[in-house]
């Protein structure tokens, strides 16, 4: 997968000075983008949006030092990746593993209602 160019210039090091609170909410604001194309149907900015999810979940991966946090972020990277491989995601599955991202802090956890709301 090559580098979205949003984030091409992006290193472990930079990404290392966010919390995980900041690295959770900013895969969390690329699922949310991701969930609007998805809704509109833009097939061909729904992959590239996913793949800057991966992006940045790969780079959160990386950082984490805990293998409990490791494990649960592999298993939900699985989840992201299967919406990847899908021509046409279904926006009912995309929203559950959303919701499921959100729950990985309290501060994310914070912004399920508003992210998650039809208005997002």
């Amino acid at each position: 997968m090559s580098a979205p160019a949003q984030h091409s210039g992006l290193s472990r090091e930079r990404w290392e000075e966010f919390s995980y609170d900041q690295q959770i909410l900013m895969i969390a604001n690329e699922m949310h983008r991701t969930a609007r194309l998805i809704r509109l149907g833009a097939w061909d900015r729904v992959h590239p949006g996913l793949e800057r999810v991966l992006q940045l979940t790969d780079l959160t991966i990386s950082c984490v030092t805990s293998s409990a946090r490791r494990r649960e972020l592999l298993r939900w990277r699985d989840l992201a990746a299967g919406f990847y491989l899908d021509a046409q995601p279904d926006a009912h599955e995309h929203q559950a593993v959303f919701r499921c991202l959100l729950q990985f802090t309290p501060t994310a956890f914070q912004q399920t209602a508003l992210l998650l709301s039809d208005r997002g």
